[in-house]
């Protein structure tokens, strides 16, 4: 099963309807560049997750070394 909950006959349909829609001379100019835009937007997800992440990370050990001096000054 596809996401979405898409199955063969479905994509099939949906395929066949874009083709008469677009033309076949234009569907793989749009499928190319669907693939760019998913590509990009995969790229973003992941940079932004990693931003997140090193935040997080900096924001821990910057809150065990308050912890840690702290405990020294008592």
């Amino acid at each position: 099963m596809l996401p979405f909950g898409l199955g063969l006959p479905e994509l099939l349909v949906i395929l066949f309807i874009a083709l008469i829609i677009f033309g076949p001379k234009k569907l793989p100019e749009l499928g190319k560049n669907l693939g760019k835009g998913l590509k990009s937007f995969k790229k973003g997800i992941d940079e932004a997750s990693e931003e997140f992440k090193e935040s997080i990370k900096d924001e821990e050990t910057s809150s065990d070394e308050k912890a840690a001096k702290a405990k020294e000054d008592t």
